[in-house]
């Protein structure tokens, strides 16, 4: 369970974020004044402190420096009743996590704490090689013993211990910010923080406030003066994901900040200096970006200092066992569950499935698989939907392109048309799935060809008539399912 430590001697406010923000997960404990709450944090550690800025023995700067000796990688979120003070803006130059006003919105306050504790994951919990061996059960594990990931590793220990920037290029769901965590933890600015932002996730104008911050007045509702990320984690490693949508403004600013260590904030003239290492990602392809006029080539230069290429699941199928066990492992303690493997058809199908989620999807169909196991293998039944997007089909005869048909496996009348497309839609979006429509429309092919088949007994030129496509059309999508066989291959069309 983690824990989030409030220190104010307010007791209707310790009250009411514990009534709002207690629960299963999260053990909300108090201190009234800054020497108790220092205490409870040296024999506590939580995971969050939320810190009044008035308490009856210290301020709060001087108690947020005395947590910062403690952890300098403990997320503090600074409270005050006053909303000019320059004590909390004073706290986030130091490296405070944020801080709110009273009377503080409820809402805002949750998104701020939940914020918080993600980013306290990831400072405290290691991403370890799998070659490292460790009994650590809370750490993350980047799996895998394929040459390809050999590689991975290799980069991984040449270019953690330097100061440079590193790129990480891969598809969506093959673990960039397991690899990114994994270079901090074996890099020498592990004491200090490390801080993960999505560029993809925000608008334009706030992913530049966020990372270079304001001055009071820059634009509409700047109203105060906001401190960014890169002078917040000072010191520490900044973890840049989905880089190829940073905005032109941002990448020249981003540019400076790597050639020189320095910045303006939003609306200042001001030079502030930091010292950050920066660790970016993502899955686009930067040089065909640089082409369209899209990504600076001198950022792109500066970037490309260290890369590291992650390679898609698909292409490392031999780790997947591996992977399975990894998973299941993990689970089983998460999910108080006692499976102790796959069955052999289970197998064949997840090392036959292309995962274009990478290790995400494959993590979550295993999930959703030991959630749906009765007993303590995995049969196939158990796995998403999905999983069977390639396997559900009819059995592929042999095609006779002279009657063109294909063989069907259950006649029509004993065929089951119960296919729950809002079920299945609902089963990819708590997966997580990044490509919702490729799957759902594969799936929907699947499912109308197999029935239109099976009532045309084969036929396509029936099959064609009936769907309203033409032969040579339905014969593709058949092709791309996999399910048709020209005569005398005895191999589907792939």
């Amino acid at each position: 369970m983690r824990t989030l430590l409030v220190i104010d001697d307010e007791p209707n406010i310790v009250y009411s974020f514990k009534s709002t923000l207690a629960s299963a997960e999260l053990d909300v404990i108090s201190a009234s004044t800054a020497r108790d709450g220092i205490d409870l944090i040296k024999t506590r550690r939580p995971d969050v402190v939320m810190l009044d800025v008035r308490l009856p023995d210290l301020s709060g700067l001087q108690a947020y420096e005395r947590i910062r000796v403690i952890d300098e990688r403990m997320p503090v979120i600074i409270m005050t009743a006053f909303a000019k003070t320059e004590t909390a803006i004073e706290a986030m130059r130091l490296g405070a996590f944020e801080y709110l006003v009273k009377p503080v919105d409820l809402r805002r306050l949750k998104e701020v704490v939940s914020k918080a504790l993600e980013v306290s994951r990831l400072n405290r919990v290691p991403a370890l090689l799998e070659t490292e061996e460790t009994d650590n059960l809370a750490a993350d594990h980047i799996v895998g013993n394929s040459p390809a990931m050999q590689d991975v590793y290799k980069g991984i220990g040449r270019i953690a211990p330097q100061d440079s920037t590193v790129l990480i290029l891969g598809e969506s769901g093959t673990g960039k910010e397991l690899v990114a965590r994994a270079i901090y933890h074996y890099s020498q600015r592990n004491k200090k923080p490390f801080l993960a932002i999505n560029c993809a996730a925000l608008p334009e104008s706030l992913l530049e406030s966020e990372l270079f911050g304001h001055e009071r007045g820059a634009f509409t509702g700047a109203d105060q003066r906001r401190i960014g990320k890169f002078e917040q984690v000072n010191g520490g490693t900044i973890f840049l994901d989905e880089i190829g949508d940073m905005s032109p403004a941002t990448q020249a600013k981003a540019l400076r900040l790597l050639q020189e260590q320095q910045f303006e904030r939003i609306g200042g003239n001001v030079t502030v200096k930091t010292d950050v290492r920066i660790i970016t990602a993502t899955n686009r392809d930067l040089n065909q970006l640089v082409a369209e006029g899209r990504f600076r080539q001198d950022l792109l230069y500066r970037l490309n200092g260290f890369t590291i290429q992650l390679p898609p699941l698909r292409e490392r199928r031999d780790d997947i066992p591996i992977l399975a066990e990894h998973f299941l492992k993990m689970f089983n303690r998460d999910l108080s569950k006692s499976v102790i493997g796959v069955s052999e058809d289970v197998m064949h199908i997840l090392q036959s499935h292309d995962w274009p989620g990478n290790v995400r999807e494959f993590q979550s169909a295993i999930k959703y698989a030991i959630i749906q196991a009765s007993g303590v293998v995995i049969t196939p039944d158990c796995l998403p939907q999905s999983c069977h997007a390639s396997h559900a089909t009819f059995s592929p005869g042999l095609h006779n392109v002279a009657d063109s048909t294909v063989g069907v496996d259950v006649p029509f009348a004993e065929r089951s048309t119960a296919f729950d497309l809002n079920g299945f839609v609902r089963q990819l979006l708590t997966e997580d799935r990044p490509d919702l429509y490729r799957v759902i429309t594969q799936e929907v092919d699947h499912q109308i060809l197999r029935e239109v088949m099976a009532y045309c007994n084969g036929s396509q030129l029936q099959a064609a008539e009936k769907l309203g496509i033409s032969r040579m059309t339905l014969r593709s999508k058949l092709r791309a399912i996999g399910v048709i066989q020209e005569k005398g291959t005895g191999t589907p069309d792939r």
